[in-house]
């Protein structure tokens, strides 16, 4: 929850300094943004950078480096060996491993699958889902999906697969539930789903889509890349079978992460080298591993339940850590939703209305009358602030939002680390495009 808000007199529009309260203990913004070494530069620099590109990949805190740091100083070595710093990368692994459980809720360490990327793991594992597949059957997405949880299903046509789209509302980018409704059928095996878009900030009723996959008697898999920054998750509560995040995303490296019920994972037949076990997590885990990535996951992941010290368990602190981080951003969102409302050239598209604040997270795409997304990002580049323009993979709603054949649009994405003060500074470089 929001602990309190001090006005301060400042040359800018307005400013307002916060105060979070996670577990009950008020926190400066300013001490969690001290977590962060690219903020603290950019504070000591003459120019602040801004960075509302969090869509595209967050900032680390100081525990991710240092983990990251440490393994390649003490521990640089393949996994399996007899010697120390084989057992020392062994032992981080699977240390590694319980930590996203615990972030994600998992019954086990071992539902948990590292690798390159949350777009190779889906492709890896849409590749061997289909193998059990048969000419006819049905994938049912929606157009409100990141490529990433569409191509790797397309790719399955090959196999005589037919994938069906859900149609989303376009007057706030939800999905239609209804039109989920009418895809399925006794073809359908599996549902994929966003949990949040990362194009339109939309969080997705997951746990109720998990229950129609499983009355058709179909899987549920989520693309969850774009909401675990975001609030907390808990994969037995949504019901879901397989799960996908990235650790850049959290805060952390570039690694890709993979969840699924052991029972569903170790159904499917991964295609591995003869010389890799068929047991999960081996079994999705092509080559050797991102040791100094999955270190730096650990960091990040220690940093987000340090920020909620009471708790008997790393989940519960996790859990509540998240949870107040949620609490927080909506804040954000609504103050994001007040600068845009009071800019007539400014047009959102997705969530706009305060009463469903919690069914978005403050990521916002937005178009400015007059002004190519593109040449919008560009005057926002030369201001010190860091935004994304085009359709950020997210092609499928742009184009059926009228979006793609008009550049797309321009995405502001706040995460926690993230200001009001910021807000203000972005409000009057778009009033100064404007003008």
């Amino acid at each position: 929850m929001l602990h309190s808000i001090e006005w301060y007199v400042c040359p800018s529009s307005w400013y307002v300094h916060l105060v979070l309260s996670i577990a009950g203990i008020a926190v400066d913004i300013e001490t969690i943004r001290k977590h962060f070494p690219a903020l603290t530069a950019c504070s000591s620099s003459a120019r602040h950078t801004i960075y509302f590109d969090n869509a595209a990949g967050t900032q680390v805190p100081r525990q991710c480096i240092e983990r990251m740091t440490d393994y390649l100083l003490t521990s640089n070595a393949n996994t399996g060996g007899v010697f120390p710093t084989a057992r020392r990368s062994d032992a981080l692994l699977g240390e590694s491993r319980a930590a996203v459980a615990d972030l994600l809720g998992a019954a086990s360490p071992r539902e948990v699958t590292f690798g390159a990327n949350m777009t190779t793991l889906t492709q890896a594992f849409a590749r061997a889902f289909g193998r059990s597949c048969q000419p006819g059957d049905e994938i049912v997405t929606t157009r409100l999906e990141h490529e990433a949880n569409v191509s790797p299903w397309l790719g399955l046509a090959e196999r005589g697969v037919r994938v069906r789209f859900a149609d989303i509302r376009t007057e706030d980018a939800t999905i239609d539930l209804d039109s989920l409704a009418n895809q399925l059928s006794e073809r359908t095996r599996l549902v994929a789903v966003g949990y949040a878009s990362n194009a339109f900030g939309t969080v997705n009723p997951v746990a109720r889509i998990a229950e129609m996959a499983h009355s058709a008697g179909a899987l549920c898999f989520v693309d969850a890349v774009h909401f675990v920054p975001h609030g907390p998750v808990d994969v037995g509560t949504l019901g879901c079978d397989v799960l996908v995040c990235s650790a850049y995303k959290f805060f952390g490296p570039h690694v890709g992460i993979l969840w699924g019920r052991a029972d569903v994972l170790e159904q499917v037949q991964a295609f591995h080298l003869r010389t890799v076990k068929a047991e999960i997590p081996d079994k999705f885990e092509s080559g050797t591993q991102n040791h100094e990535g999955i270190a730096g996951t650990l960091g990040s992941i220690e940093y987000l339940a340090s920020l909620a010290p009471v708790g008997t368990t790393r989940r519960e602190q996790l859990h509540k850590a998240l949870a107040d981080i949620a609490d927080y951003e909506r804040t954000l969102s609504v103050t994001l939703l007040s600068l845009f409302e009071r800019l007539p050239y400014i047009t959102v598209h997705g969530i706009t209305d305060r009463t469903q604040i919690t069914r978005r997270v403050p990521t916002f795409a937005v178009t400015v009358t007059g002004h190519a997304p593109r040449d919008v990002a560009t005057h926002l580049a030369g201001a010190g602030i860091n935004v994304w323009s085009g359709n950020y993979y997210a092609l499928e709603p742009m184009v059926r939002l009228g979006l793609e054949a008009r550049g797309g649009a321009v995405r502001i994405s706040l995460v926690h680390y993230n200001t009001l003060d910021e807000i203000a500074v972005l409000g009057d470089a778009l009033e100064q495009l404007a003008s």
